[in-house]
């Protein structure tokens, strides 16, 4: 079960990656300037967090498997759309649409693997799981520029729309939700809140969704502005930033798992999280000092370990801090919410680099998220005041025993 929501949200992630090495190509082709493409990745972004925001209401509803299989062949159907598009205007309509298909797959997915691992385990299967965003870019910038050279951008956007609703099928046939239940705690005669209203009220959750805020702002800030920054701040060539920061990336994929079977072995995910993302804060600053591109290579890996790792950890907690019935809509909404950071992070980024031209400053206006995060991180309760109950059985798991 693990294994295929890893899988669909491996593919949602191509999906979502395909757009960068494709993009140029596509611009050419649609008569769009290179100064405007920037629309279309808005566009997407637009509907991907929408889709984090809503979409986890349908998860808690009607199911994970509906949402992830549902979410998958949206989005499959639609990448095969823009594949055939010839019209700009068409084309950032249907990324809006991709965009927020592919948004659903997530919080589906935690509320999936939540309900068949046990609180302590979450930190490496949560590992697991997110390591997906990372390999989603690494595969989307292997084979779109490959499919490219001997095909076209067309044939990528094919290509993976259909292996997103193939892996939709899968997903519907296999996926079922597990036994595990998580109540929070609370006395006999108390009633039920409203579920939103559950989740404003959950101080230690809404403490994690800034946390996530601050984490988000370095990462997405630094993969967003790293190669304009060491191309303008320091001369380096186009293709040495590039794979620097595919370095960086690239340590995510092995790196989220291991962090999170750490947080499983101190049985705290709170606390690891927090050193890394003090490592973070400093690494950034550190590397803001640095000229010279070996040097950059060597403590790139080591950048993106720590701008990584805080992630499954994060995400482990989301689950032990609300009840099952609304684990989609609290994954959801503090993924929609740290997403904001990643379009809040490029204009700000943008201006203290304009303003200082300063390679140093705008590291450390990047470094200011992370270490924020780090302290708010502090005051969380990663329990929550709830209470897992390990023996508890959904009804279909109880049927089936019977």
């Amino acid at each position: 079960m693990l294994l295929l929501c890893w899988l669909a949200f491996t593919m949602t992630s191509v999906d979502r990656s395909t757009w960068g090495p494709a993009s140029v190509f596509v611009g050419e082709d649609l008569g769009v300037p290179l100064a405007s493409l920037g629309v279309f990745a808005t566009a997407y972004y637009i509907g991907y967090v929408c889709s984090n925001a809503m979409t986890g209401v349908l998860s808690d509803r009607f199911g994970g498997r509906e949402v992830v299989t549902a979410s998958l062949s949206g989005a499959g159907l639609f990448m095969i759309v823009f594949g055939s598009t010839t019209s700009a205007v068409v084309g950032v309509s249907v990324q809006a649409v991709i965009g927020f298909f592919a948004g659903a797959d997530y919080a589906a997915g935690i509320k999936l693997i939540a309900s068949w691992f046990q609180p302590k385990d979450l930190g490496k299967a949560m590992g697991l799981f997110t390591s997906a965003t990372s390999l989603g870019t690494v595969i989307a910038n292997t084979v779109v520029p490959w499919m490219i050279n001997h095909y076209s951008w067309h044939a990528s956007y094919r290509l993976f729309g259909a292996l997103s609703i193939v892996t939709a099928i899968t997903c519907y046939v296999i996926l079922r939700p597990g036994p595990v239940v998580n109540q929070a705690h609370r006395t006999h005669d108390q009633k039920r809140p409203s579920a939103w209203k559950t989740l404003i009220t959950n101080r230690d959750l809404m403490l994690v969704s800034l946390a996530g805020f601050g984490g988000f702002w370095g990462t997405y800030g630094f993969v967003i502005w790293s190669n304009a920054l060491l191309i303008e701040g320091h001369g380096v060539s186009g293709t040495a930033a590039g794979f620097i920061v595919a370095v960086f990336a690239g340590t995510a994929v092995v790196g989220k798992p291991l962090i999170g079977m750490l947080g499983d072995k101190i049985n705290s995910a709170r606390k690891p999280a927090i050193v890394i993302l003090v490592l973070f804060a400093g690494i950034l600053v550190f590397f803001g000092t640095l000229d010279h591109v070996p040097t950059l290579l060597i403590v790139a890996p080591v950048l993106g370990l720590v701008g990584y790792g805080y992630l499954p950890l994060l995400v482990a907690m989301i689950p032990r801090l609300v009840s099952s019935d609304i684990t989609g809509r609290a994954a959801g909404a503090t993924n929609a919410f740290w997403q904001v950071a990643s379009t809040l992070v490029p204009l700000a980024i943008g201006a203290v680099f304009a303003a200082t031209d300063s390679f140093l400053a705008a590291f450390c206006a990047l470094s200011v998220g992370p270490l924020a995060g780090a302290v708010i991180l502090y005051f969380v309760n990663e329990n929550g005041g709830n209470k897992a109950d390990p023996g508890s059985r959904s009804e279909s798991e109880k049927t089936l025993s019977h």
